[in-house]
């Protein structure tokens, strides 16, 4: 039961891998025409006002769309490909970590960008405007995978990894103080010193924390 449980969690890992890797082709795809359009002379930063970017509101609620259905398609396939909630939970991570690294490997591919994981990006518009470093979201989804793998094979070996909601609502605290970091600095990214407001300090105490809270209930007896 065991070992068939393992062979049938390694098939759904590397068939989330693969979707994962198609749809970052897709949404990296788009960029490379929203580049085409919006910066023919070049990404670089700082950037001007983000509204004048996408020139009026009518095409930055679109873009706001595009990233709602990409969420939306992240979110139904991994309920669909999941048997449980855990194992949804692990689909999704694995997706948006895949999805969010190859979406990066593709544009280096397609544009040879970034140059370096130094380079800043316009990560996300929802609520505001997320930027940072490309180094920290491929930091943050590789933890994603290492969280969606453990929790993959601690169900495939049912013994199942159990978090009490009291650190569940420390987890999903951090979560939301690093989407704070990174919307605050989305908020300067016209500034001559955008760099300067990407908390480096408070975004790696925040990802050691999340690792030592989920380490602290996967080995808990």
């Amino acid at each position: 039961m065991g070992e068939s449980s393992s062979r049938q969690t390694i098939k759904r890992f590397l068939w989330v891998v693969a979707f994962g890797i198609g749809f970052a082709y897709v949404e990296a795809a788009v960029v490379v025409y929203l580049r085409e359009i919006f910066y023919p002379q070049g990404f670089t930063f700082p950037l001007s006002d983000l509204l004048s970017e996408y020139r009026g509101i009518r095409l930055y609620a679109t873009e706001v769309g595009r990233e709602l259905a990409t969420l939306v398609i992240l979110i139904t396939s991994s309920v669909l490909i999941g048997s449980n909630f855990r194992t949804r939970l692990a689909c999704f991570l694995i997706l948006f970590a895949v999805w969010d690294i190859f979406y990066y490997v593709w544009l280096k591919v397609l544009l040879n960008w970034p140059a370096t994981f130094m380079d800043w990006d316009i990560l996300f518009l929802i609520p505001l405007p997320w930027a940072g470093p490309v180094l920290a979201p491929v930091l943050i989804s590789l933890l994603m995978l290492v969280i969606a793998g453990a929790l993959l094979y601690r169900d495939s070996r049912w013994q199942p990894v159990k978090i009490s909601p009291l650190y569940i609502s420390i987890i999903v605290s951090l979560c939301i103080f690093v989407i704070y970091l990174f919307c605050r600095a989305g908020l300067h990214v016209a500034d001559p010193d955008y760099a300067s407001y990407f908390n480096w300090p408070a975004f790696l105490a925040s990802m050691f924390a999340v690792i030592a809270l989920f380490l602290y209930c996967y080995f808990k007896k």
